[in-house]
């Protein structure tokens, strides 16, 4: 554990010695407070942060990816994954190590909509429920998990990191698009499977303020699964 806590440490600091990391959590506090003060203060208006998680969505949807990348198609260009693969470091460790800093990445994005959610209540009459709004977190952070995961995931595939951003984001819009229109044109039994594995349909019911284990399960499950196939990738690699 401690292997993947220091990689989890080298990468996360790694992500802010360039300007890259810093204008990334700067873009993300603007465009979503540009949000909060657009849509969460209206006056007359019931306060909510419907509006800031959707927005959430779609930067989370494109931040992500764009943030795990280059964990491990960097170390491929740069020539350090023959040191990588020759540490006395087990794969899951590896893979373990990066998602963890993505993941920190991630949640220190959401700092920011927390801040909103304290706003929200301090100015507004009568104040929203936290419910919700805890919930729409929880939604954001299992929703980065994924892209994180398969972000990574793509990263161990190449050494580009343009391929690896792109393919991640192709895949997501693939899912999307199985998931949510697809079931309108294929036979019942598969449409049901299909929308089963929506993401919009779960982050619907977590901004309703319902926290379902079954979708937290799904988003963890999943995660996992990805992080699992990037370091049987890295062992792939390691024995070639």
């Amino acid at each position: 554990m401690s292997a993947t806590l220091a990689i989890a440490r080298r990468e996360f600091g790694s992500l802010f010695r360039l300007p890259a990391g810093w204008i990334v959590l700067a873009l993300f506090a603007f465009l979503t407070g540009v949000v909060f003060a657009v849509s969460g203060l209206t006056p007359g208006q019931p306060a909510t942060m419907r509006g800031v998680f959707g927005v959430s969505t779609v930067l989370v949807i494109l931040i992500a990816p764009a943030v795990s990348m280059r964990f491990l198609s960097e170390e491929s260009r740069t020539g350090t994954m023959e040191v990588v693969l020759s540490s006395p470091v087990r794969n899951w460790q590896v893979a373990l190590g990066k998602y963890g800093a993505g993941m920190a990445f991630v949640a220190c994005m959401l700092v920011v909509m927390v801040v909103h959610a304290v706003v929200l209540r301090a100015v507004s009459e009568p104040r929203p429920d936290w419910g919700p709004i805890a919930a729409g977190l929880l939604s954001m952070l299992l929703l980065g998990s994924v892209c994180v995961s398969l972000g990574l995931l793509a990263s161990s595939l190449t050494e580009s990191q343009t391929l690896a951003f792109l393919g991640t984001v192709l895949a997501l819009v693939c899912w999307v698009l199985a998931t949510n229109v697809a079931p309108a044109y294929v036979p019942a039994w598969l449409g049901d499977a299909l929308a089963s594995a929506s993401v919009n349909r779960r982050i619907d019911d977590f901004a309703r303020g319902v926290v379902d284990t079954g979708h937290v399960v799904f988003f963890a499950s999943v995660s996992g699964l990805l992080v699992f196939a990037a370091s049987v990738s890295l062992g792939m690699r390691r024995w070639a």
